[in-house]
């Protein structure tokens, strides 16, 4: 049976109507489209939020959950190729399972019939848009890293494989996953621990391991952030960051990961940055405010063509990173920011213009149009619009877009089936387990043990995690802690000194950097940045208040890094025992055991002694072991 014939089996059992034939090219089994309907397919729509009136503000906070008339006919007037969806549009199995099919519905009405592409930024770690007592989300990239010396790549794999077989029954084929940047700068707001680590060969293996567990198992993998995002200060949500490395750099760190899992594993796509990097291409270009400035990658030809396409061999699709992030919108029209991408060889635009409300809809058939002017007058080149078309066809036959199961319910049931069953629940403890790295002390003694002590003092980022390690604690001990806790949130310390002074040990714990635009899935209004900032500054001066007093009083003190470990050169000195993790999430709720609370289990348990540690740091921490 030709994949086409699958495709159409696959449209025949979700859809309750008959679908009439593909009109087929002569020559080819690819869809004959016009210049419209090919653009169409180049597009893939963030549908987070629908407002059915314009919102007073201007900003529409309603979050998408159930497919509104006005975006199925989009989908299916302008045959839309593919949807992006966040933590806003998920809620629970039954309502994923039935949003996807009426989306593919939607899809098999349009001319071309083509499934769509629902795609999901699930990594796992910082990065996860499934509730996690829903999902299993693992510590993330930075944690499988951790587990490299002593399992090489099977926890790589296992997660892959995870991922695959939980987001597919939901009707979720494409995963933008693995991130395969090279984290070599510690002040990285964006990536830190999303990559797997700091050595390029470790994170090519890694990263190789994955792609290829996603897509045995039918999951579309899209590799990210070529050609690199590893050595960046700017987040490029907020800006556009530059990376100043050498051509020999950048062929022996931040392209290697790319090329080895090219040449290895045949990735389904490869994701863009919106990062400039004028050793590939120095050219310019003038933003709308009139500025002159370097391009980017996303809008490079030489470095999405000539570097990704000809020097590397890569012949799959490629897709932009969201074009409403600033380090693209702030400087282009969201036309032309689609233009100059397709240009310059990206086969799908990420998000490339809002739809939150039926006024806006309008910007679609706009954006369409002018896209197909830019065709005519020679902008964009028609043969090479018809080779993009071809490619994304061509993945789309490659892979199972669409569930087997006829109706909803035998899909649903499918789904709640794999979903965080207890299997997925051990892989992601046991992931935790094998990533928890001891720094100090060096050796693998502990100079104290919380089983001879009674009174504990959480000093934690929130309450949330405090509780959440407060209940693993209790959970997995023979005896009872009496456990206080300190919240970095709370304003007022009046009384942390007598909690401090009564405790037998402290356990504090920070999360470092702050949290980004990527942990939350992107914003709108970016003065939102502002208040997260705020926020963490707060608890930075909290934290920073509290520690002399904890090393004053000579309490015997546990420091939890939780997130990026460099925090450790700055803090360790304070504490007797550190430990990294490299994951802090908390599922909905804080206190359940084999429910998405896999890092703190893992932390109390290596606290009482019930495991030996294994874990070792991908990355360079500077005086880790003083």
């Amino acid at each position: 049976m030709s994949c086409l014939n699958r495709a159409s089996l696959l449209l025949l059992s979700l859809c309750s109507f008959t679908l009439p034939a593909l009109a087929m090219a002569a020559d080819s089994n690819v869809p004959k489209a016009s210049v419209k309907q090919m653009l169409g397919q180049k597009l893939m729509l963030d549908l987070r939020y629908y407002c059915e009136e314009a919102p007073v503000n201007g900003q529409c906070r309603t979050a998408m959950t159930k497919l509104p008339v006005e975006l199925a006919n989009l989908i299916r007037d302008y045959d839309i190729g593919g949807v992006i969806l966040f933590a806003e549009n998920l809620q629970d199995v039954a309502q994923i399972v039935q949003l996807n099919r009426d989306m593919q519905t939607a899809a098999a009405a349009s001319a071309l019939k083509l499934p769509l592409f629902i795609s999901i930024d699930q990594e796992g770690g910082r990065v996860a848009r499934l509730p996690r007592s829903l999902a299993t989300s693992f510590a993330g990239n930075m944690a499988i890293g951790a587990t490299y010396s002593a399992f090489g790549t099977a926890f790589a794999t296992e997660v892959g494989r995870v991922l695959a077989d939980e987001l597919l029954p939901l009707g979720i084929n494409l995963n933008f996953a693995p991130t395969i940047d090279v984290n070599v700068n510690p002040q990285n707001p964006v990536i830190n621990v999303r990559a797997f680590g700091e050595d390029p060969a470790m994170v090519a293996d890694l990263g190789g391991a994955m792609t290829a567990a996603m897509q045995q198992r039918g999951m579309i993998a899209a590799l990210k952030h070529f050609p690199g995002h590893g050595d960046t200060e700017v987040d490029s949500h907020l800006g556009l960051p530059r990376v100043e490395h050498s051509i020999e750099q950048i062929r022996k760190v931040d392209l290697l990961p790319f090329a080895s899992i090219i040449k290895q594993h045949n990735p389904g796509m490869i994701m863009t940055a919106h990062i400039q990097y004028p050793a590939l291409d120095n050219s310019t270009f003038v933003s709308k405010d009139g500025e002159s400035m370097l391009k980017p990658a996303t809008l490079s030809r030489k470095i999405l063509h000539g570097v990704l396409r000809e020097d590397m061999g890569y012949n799959g699709v490629i897709v932009t990173d969201a074009l409403d992030m600033a380090g693209i919108s702030k400087f282009f029209s969201h036309t032309e920011a689609v233009v100059q991408t397709f240009a310059a060889g990206a086969d799908i635009a990420l998000m490339p213009v809002k739809l939150q409300h039926p006024g806006e809809l309008q910007a679609l058939s706009e954006l369409l149009t002018a896209l197909e002017s830019a065709v005519q007058s020679g902008a964009l080149d028609q043969t090479e619009l018809a080779q993009s078309y071809q490619r994304i066809v061509a993945l789309k036959q490659q892979y199972p877009l669409l569930p087997t199961e006829k109706t909803p319910a035998q899909q649903i049931k499918k789904a709640q089936q794999a979903l965080g069953n207890a299997k997925h629940r051990q892989a992601e403890l046991a992931l935790a387990k094998a990533a928890l790295t001891q720094v100090k002390p060096t050796a693998g003694y502990l100079p104290f043990k919380l089983t001879e002590t009674k009174k504990l003092l959480l000093v934690m980022p929130d309450q949330t995690k405090a509780k959440a390690l407060s209940a693993a604690l209790q959970h997995y001990s023979k005896q009872h802690f009496s456990i206080d806790t300190i919240s970095l949130q709370q304003t007022d310390l009046t009384d942390a000194g007598a909690k401090i002074a009564a405790a037998d040990v402290v356990i504090s714990g920070f999360i470092a950097p702050m949290q980004s635009l990527a942990d939350i899935g992107g914003m709108d209004d970016l003065t939102g940045v502002a208040n997260i900032a705020a926020a963490y500054e707060r608890q930075t001066l909290q934290y920073e208040t509290l520690l002399p007093q904890i090393k004053a009083r000579k309490k015997p003190h546990v420091f939890l890094s939780l997130r990026a470990p460099y925090d450790i050169s700055r803090y360790g000195s304070y504490a007797d025992i550190v430990l990294a993790s490299y994951a802090y999430n908390t599922a909905e709720d804080a206190t359940a055991m084999n429910a998405g609370n896999a890092t703190y289990e893992a932390i109390a348990q290596a606290l009482l002694g019930q495991y030996s540690l294994t874990g070792t740091l991908p990355v360079t921490v500077s005086q880790a072991a003083n």
